[in-house]
């Protein structure tokens, strides 16, 4: 018996097609429990934190809404929710565009950026432990055949 079958109590003989897919979902369901954990100690959510990395990376410099939602992983995140949940924890800040006052610029706090300091080596740790069992090639033809199948 299939480590998947194992997980799907089923002993039925899937196309490979199916397979793979029931692979894949079961592979992100398992990532994303164990990173919706381990941001919960943060007391932020993944899709928070994905807004976080995305300001960081603006250098200082302020985005919008639909840059944000451009860049993030998980595009069905509402992007304003998130921000407002961000603007109670002061991890963001929010201003009106002095040039054009129906922008609205939002910029990561010190806050922000302190809390993404005490996560990074964590997290860093948490991926070199879920990817132990790769070899740097294992995870190059990995990384390529997911991209293939988004293509």
């Amino acid at each position: 018996m299939s480590k998947l079958s194992s997980i799907l109590k089923s002993d039925a003989v899937l196309p490979s097609s199916k397979e793979v897919v029931l692979n894949l979902l079961c592979t992100s369901n398992y990532i994303a429990e164990k990173y919706a954990v381990f941001f919960k100690q943060f007391e932020i959510t993944g899709p928070q934190y994905n807004v976080l990395r995305i300001l960081r990376g603006q250098k200082g410099n302020p985005a919008n809404l639909s840059t944000i939602q451009e860049r993030m992983v998980h595009k069905n995140s509402n992007a304003g929710r998130l921000i407002d949940k961000l603007l109670l924890k002061d991890l963001v800040e929010r201003n009106t565009c002095k040039e054009n006052r129906r922008k609205i610029e939002i910029l990561i706090t010190q806050k922000g950026l302190d809390l993404l300091s005490s996560i990074d080596p964590e997290l860093d740790e948490l991926e070199s432990e879920n990817l132990k069992g790769f070899t740097k090639e294992e995870m190059t033809t990995l990384s390529e055949l997911l991209e293939k199948l988004r293509e």
